[in-house]
């Protein structure tokens, strides 16, 4: 009999939501075969099937959210799991008909003394004991199959003593609100802030809330759609760092016709060789990486009355998941990546995130964001603010026009060359126009003149 757990998704990730099950109670599958979908806070991740058997047991249905280390189904069959080889068991299987609340349970007794004396404990339920100086064998475990909960710990904490404080997605709310803990009541265990505390909180104000007055009823013949927790997470991503930020944009007309040459020479070698083609962004990327060297106080955080400059050139892409949501992985040090390589780990990214196979980690320590609308044809995007960051470039459209070509002579001449706008949104409290002005100067100057062939 193997466990399926819910998985550690990232260091600051606590719990996830099973969106989806790919199987049912009695079906056969193998391991490594897509078995369940979970979201958190920041990405949607199917888990593959940690053995090979027959699925006995969903112990989580969907749409439930639950700890790191949480029980959500058994296999039985001969398997390894991450802990470690798990020798089969003999319980009773329930019928394919039974319902996830009707799987058999074994003894509780005999199943906590079991998981406590293979140490598998969740993350959260080991710092816990830590924090209150308990052994495993001192707690009596209520989830599935005697598992110890973190409530089951919390219930041995003292009156009046926030266990554990604030986790890590209570600690990001906060601060993205600009709200201290003390203001806001626990309703958690032992008063505990959870998240809904504080996506619930309104702070007090002689204003009622701006949308109160524009809450629509659905109309005769009206569909109602709701939200995928995506949609609901991008949502108030967006309005909070509308909120937070001063957004200020700024566009200027780029000539690519230096890079749509380098694209007619080597596109059709490159797509020969790499599978894919050799777009505007990869250019668009590693010119901004250039310049950000430049411009550093645009790849920064604004902290408590500071501006946080980072070293570390992380760029993150906006992907669209064929409209269902958008997500921004992160190209770690992509300053050190040749134009291939950009190209390469754009494709990579983009292509692993509409598959639902990227780490949360590579969601992680983005320092600068470029969004790119520009395969649609559009012709200017004020984009917002992918906080804590304090710029997103809008990589647009690019198009043939007449442009005016000056000569060495200083002469002048009509010629068809590639144009299109790069669109900047900054946010005001970091930097000013002209900074932000002379960063776009700089990306289009490079754009023109660097040795983009040498590259390829």
């Amino acid at each position: 009999m193997s466990d399926v757990t819910m998985p550690q998704l990232g260091e600051t990730v606590a719990d996830g939501t099973v969106t989806k099950w790919f199987k049912a109670v009695g079906d056969q599958i193998e391991k490594g075969e897509t078995l369940f979908e979970v979201a958190t806070d920041k990405v949607d991740t199917e888990i593959p099937a940690p053995a090979t058997g027959v699925l006995t047991a969903i112990l989580v249905a969907a749409g439930l959210t639950v700890d790191v280390g949480t029980i959500l189904a058994t296999i039985d069959g001969v398997a390894t799991t991450s802990d470690g080889p798990t020798a089969p068991t003999s319980p009773t299987a329930p019928t394919p008909s039974e319902t996830p609340s009707a799987a058999p349970v074994k003894s509780v007794a005999a199943s906590a003394v079991a998981l406590k004396a293979d140490g598998r404990l969740s993350p959260v339920v080991r710092r816990l004991l830590g924090e209150l100086n308990l052994r495993a064998d001192q707690v009596t475990g209520t989830g599935p199959n005697g598992r110890i909960k973190r409530t089951d710990v919390l219930s041995f904490a003292p009156s009046g003593v926030q266990v554990g404080a604030l986790s890590p997605v209570v600690r990001r709310l906060l601060e993205e609100r600009g709200l201290q803990a003390s203001q806001i009541i626990g309703t958690g265990a032992n008063g505990r802030l959870t998240r809904k505390d504080v996506e619930a909180f309104k702070p007090k104000s002689s204003s009622p809330p701006l949308n109160s007055a524009f809450v629509p009823s659905a109309l005769s013949g009206d569909e109602v759609i709701p939200f995928t927790k995506i949609r609901k997470l991008t949502a108030e991503h967006m309005t909070l760092s509308k909120a937070i930020s001063a957004h200020t944009l700024m566009a200027k007309e780029i000539d690519y016709e230096a890079v749509e040459r380098v694209r007619r020479v080597a596109g059709g070698a490159f797509k020969q060789e790499e599978g894919f083609s050799l777009t505007f962004l990869a250019f668009n990327a590693a010119a901004t990486l250039e310049a950000l060297r430049e411009f550093p106080l645009l790849n920064a955080s604004v902290g408590d009355n500071e501006l946080i400059v980072h070293h570390n050139l992380n760029l993150g892409i906006a992907v669209d998941l064929d409209s269902e949501g958008l997500v921004v992985p992160v190209m770690k040090n992509a300053d050190q990546l040749s134009l291939r390589e950009i190209a390469r780990s754009i494709r990579e990214l983009a292509t692993r995130a509409r598959g639902k196979k990227l780490s949360i980690d590579s969601f992680n320590g983005g320092t600068f964001t470029i969004t790119n609308p520009g395969p649609f044809g559009t012709f200017i995007t004020g984009a917002v603010i992918n906080q804590p960051q304090v710029a997103i470039l809008s990589t647009d459209g690019v198009q043939r026009k007449p442009v005016v070509v000056s000569a060495a002579d200083g002469s002048e001449s009509i010629a068809i060359h590639s144009v299109g706008i790069l669109a900047l949104t900054f946010d005001h409290r970091a930097v000013d126009g002209a900074y932000a002005a002379q960063f776009l100067v700089r990306i289009a100057e490079i754009i023109a003149t660097r040795d983009w062939l040498s590259e390829l």
